[in-house]
This record gives structure tokens, C-alpha cells and sequence, in this order.
């Protein structure tokens, strides 16, 4: 429990909860990247679909290694908001702003991992 019984704890937690919010949205992007790239490696091989030739499948190693990027970025930040949620029980109401609405943040979280989830689910759908 804090004794600062300053907003600025809250406001430092909420900061924190932002900051993983940004890591989680990056993991997602960067395996959306990595996800895309190899479905643009097989349309580029010789033998793939740009020269002409057969169709090769999409789902290698960089389709799998992309959603589970996706998948960690969403379960970061599902657990991002939970331990934001721990840390505001331990403050005391003098340290939470009168008005402020403490679950803004929360839900811009559940947000991007539900988007995640939504985006993990749309590329399998287009991978298989």
C-alpha cells in the first residue's frame, strides 16, 4: 500500500499500463510484418505464383512464428491491464484524482488484445 498520498503514483502506473500497451501493439505489428513477409517470399520464389508456376502453400515458418507474435502482444496485454488493476487496489482513494476514469486505460487494452485475437483469427482463416 502507498503512503505518498500523491496522484502521482496513480498517474506513474497508468503511464506504465500505456507504455506496455504500446510493446503489446508492436509485437502485433511486427508479427503481422513477419507474417506477411513469407506469404510475400512465396509469390517472389522461382517456381511461386509471380513466375507462373503452381501455387506453393502460405503457411511456413514465418506464418506461424507471425501469429505467435500476435498471440503474445494480445496476452501481454490482457495481463498488462490485470496487473494494472492490481496496483490501483493498493492505492488509496486520495491518490486517485476525484472524476478520473481509472478504466479508460483498462479497456484501451482489452481493445488491442481482443483486435489481436480478431486479426490472429482472419489471417488463420486466409492461411488455411
Amino acid at each position: 500500500m502507498s503512503d505518498l498520498n500523491d496522484p502521482r503514483v496513480f498517474f506513474a502506473a497508468e503511464r506504465t499500463l500505456l507504455a506496455w500497451n504500446r510493446t503489446c501493439l508492436t509485437l502485433m505489428a511486427f508479427g503481422f510484418a513477419v507474417e506477411r513477409f513469407g506469404l510475400f517470399m512465396h509469390v517472389i520464389a522461382p517456381g511461386g505464383i509471380a513466375s507462373g508456376g503452381r501455387p506453393i502453400p502460405e503457411t511456413g515458418m514465418s506464418y506461424w512464428i507471425g501469429l505467435t507474435f500476435i498471440l503474445l502482444g494480445a496476452a501481454l496485454s490482457v495481463l498488462a491491464a490485470l496487473q494494472f488493476r492490481t496496483v490501483l487496489k493498493t492505492l488509496k482513494p486520495v491518490e486517485i484524482p476525484a472524476g478520473y476514469w481509472v478504466n479508460m486505460s483498462v479497456i484501451m487494452n482489452i481493445a488491442v488484445a481482443g483486435f489481436g485475437l480478431a486479426l490472429i483469427a482472419y489471417l488463420f482463416v486466409q492461411g488455411h
